[in-house]
This record gives C-alpha cells, structure tokens and sequence, in this order.
C-alpha cells in the first residue's frame, strides 16, 4: 500500500506540474498589502494529499503568499498541529487574529472559501 500511494503521490506531483496555474499580477503596493494580511496565515499540508495540491493550487492561482508547514515530514510540526490545532488533518490553514486568538480551519473548500471572502477573489 505504501508503494501505491508513494506512486499516485508522484504522479499528482508531476499533473500539477504541468497544470500549474498562472498567477495574478497585482500592482506592487497591492501586493504588499495582501502579504501583509497572509504574514498571519500558515498552512500545515502534506506534499502529495491531493486537497493540499488543491489548496496550494489556490494559492499561486490568486499570488497568496501563506507559509506552507509539512506536517508530513516534520515532526514538530505535526505535533504542534495536533497540540494546537486539535487533530492531525491536512490542509489546515493557521490563521492569527489581530486579538492574538488563532483560528484553525480545516477542509480544503473551507480554506478556499474562506480566502475568496477574506480577500474579495472570483
């Protein structure tokens, strides 16, 4: 089983590859505002999960730049995702709050939901 899923895990690797999508040009000062706002924002993924890709996919798509935590091959990460998060799931999108409070957002709809409100994408 692990050899089958180390397989599909290379060829979803390899598909987003060569989909990969373009991303969205914005003005300089218009992106520095929206790094400013993802500078809060993590997200805990593993390489190859399929939802991750797709999260990740989002991502590039709208020039979103969160920090991406492997959750898979870090240890310590892991933990803290369990610890602080509640539950060993990936995607799941850390964000801080301006009141020092953390959200932990599961579900890849979710994540992308949330962001396409958070920042007013299509």
């Amino acid at each position: 089983m692990t050899v089958i899923r180390w397989i599909l895990g290379q060829i979803i690797l390899f598909l987003d590859v060569l989909t990969s999508p373009k991303s969205v040009v914005r003005t300089p000062a218009a992106q520095q505002a929206v790094d400013e706002v993802t500078a809060s924002m993590s997200m805990y993924q593993f390489k190859t999960c399929p939802f991750c890709v797709k999260v990740r996919r989002q991502l590039k798509r709208h020039g979103l730049n969160i920090e991406l935590r492997d959750a898979k091959g870090d240890a310590d990460l892991k933990a803290e995702l369990v610890r602080e998060g509640g539950r060993h799931k990936v995607p799941c999108l850390r964000i801080e709050k301006a009141d020092n409070s953390v959200q932990w957002l599961y579900e890849s709809n979710d994540i992308i939901a949330y962001l396409k409100q958070q920042f007013n994408l299509v």
